[in-house]
Parts: C-alpha cells; sequence; structure tokens
C-alpha cells in the first residue's frame, strides 16, 4: 500500500518525505488555505519539488470549460501533479481530456461504489472514496471501499488506483490495507500514530535500562 499524506503543510512534508515512507501528497482547498501559504501555485510547485510521487492540486472551478482551463493548466506545474477534480459530470469529463492526453487525474469526493465506476470509466488515475465522512453520518465507509477493490478487481482494464481519503485513524489504514487498497492518504497527525504501541515502547525501555546496566558501548 502506498502512502499519501494529506496535507499542504510543507514543513510536515520535508520531515515525512525524509523519513523514506512517504509516497505522494494529496491537497485540498481547505489544507491550501490552513496552510496560509500567500500563492497556491508557488506552493504546490515547492511541493511536487519535494516528493517525487504523486501530488493532487485541486481545481476550484465547477463548470466545465474553466475547469478544464484550470485542470490543464495545473498539469503543467510539474510533472507528477495529479489533477484533483470533483466526481461531477463536469469533473469526469474533464478527467477524460487530461488522461486521454496522458495526464494523472484524482477524482475526488467518492461516496458510492457506482460513482467510482464511472471515475475508473472515465480514466482516472485515482478515485478517492471518503471513509471518515461516510463513518460521520452512520454509514460504514471502509465497506465502500471492499467494494470498489472487488469491482475493480473483476475488471483488469480499470487500472483506476482506489485512494482511501478522510482517514481519522491507524485503524482506517490498518482496514484499507486488508480489503486491498492501493493507497492511503493520511493526515500527519495519523501516520505519526501508526508507530505508536506501548508494548514497543515499554521493550525499548527494558533495553535500553539493560544496556546501560552492562557498561558497554558499541562504538568508541
Amino acid at each position: 500500500m502506498k502512502f499519501f499524506v494529506d496535507t499542504a503543510d510543507l514543513k510536515e512534508i520535508k520531515e515525512l518525505a525524509a523519513t523514506g515512507l512517504l509516497d505522494g501528497v494529496t491537497t485540498n482547498p481547505s489544507l491550501v488555505a490552513k496552510s496560509g501559504h500567500a500563492n497556491f501555485v508557488e506552493l504546490i510547485k515547492e511541493i511536487a519539488a519535494i516528493v517525487p510521487g504523486p501530488v493532487s492540486a485541486e481545481v476550484a472551478a465547477t463548470e466545465y470549460e474553466p475547469m478544464l482551463e484550470e485542470a490543464k493548466f495545473l498539469a503543467k506545474l510539474a510533472k507528477n501533479i495529479a489533477v484533483k477534480v470533483p466526481l461531477t459530470p463536469a469533473g469526469l469529463k474533464v478527467c477524460r481530456q487530461l488522461a486521454d492526453q496522458g495526464a494523472m487525474v484524482n477524482v475526488t469526493l467518492c461516496f458510492s461504489a457506482a460513482q467510482a465506476i464511472l471515475a475508473a470509466k472515465a480514466g482516472a488515475a485515482f478515485v478517492s472514496p471518503f471513509v471518515g465522512r461516510l463513518d460521520d453520518i452512520g454509514a460504514r465507509g471502509m465497506d465502500l471501499i471492499s467494494e470498489i477493490c472487488q469491482i475493480y478487481a473483476n475488471y483488469p482494464q480499470f487500472e483506476t488506483q482506489v485512494l482511501v481519503a478522510s482517514v481519522r485513524s491507524p485503524q482506517h489504514v490498518v482496514q484499507a490495507a486488508l480489503v486491498g487498497a492501493h493507497v492511503a492518504t493520511i493526515p500527519p497527525k495519523v501516520i505519526r500514530q501508526l508507530f505508536d504501541h506501548p508494548l514497543t515502547d515499554k521493550g525499548l525501555a527494558q533495553f535500553i535500562a539493560d544496556w546501560q546496566k552492562s557498561g558497554q558501548k558499541i562504538l568508541g
């Protein structure tokens, strides 16, 4: 499973990229606004220079023609840009246009398996189902991920990767991996939580204590 980080914070991206565990970045208008960066275009360029994997940059327009113009512009910012479009008739039309030209497209705001089928048929590189937001309304978000993975597996001609979004906890990540999702885009806080286990902390503390008692050194 690939790990993308869901943030537009350059400091967070740099720190996580340095671990070697990061495969890409997703952003959205809310995350860009939260970053406080004054220039959206320059921010996306900086992120794309830090991470060699896909960097999702979202269009702002909702109508077909202006959305297509924005999408074409964003696609040219860097070779690793994945243009992010909404799962609407206009968004899928733009997706098809860009995919036919060899651009990566991330179709976002997916909330049903039917929508995911449309995204795959439109040539999306990624489809982003939002598990957390489904959980919030009493649905089972991970059931949707399982359905989409199963449907895509039935049709080898579908090359769209399932990108699990709206991840709220390490358990979401584990469940997504269990059902075969290709990618999870994860907030920085949740990525760090993946490292945590009380038995790891306890075991390390014991190892350190025992080593100090031994009076030995590995170097010097």
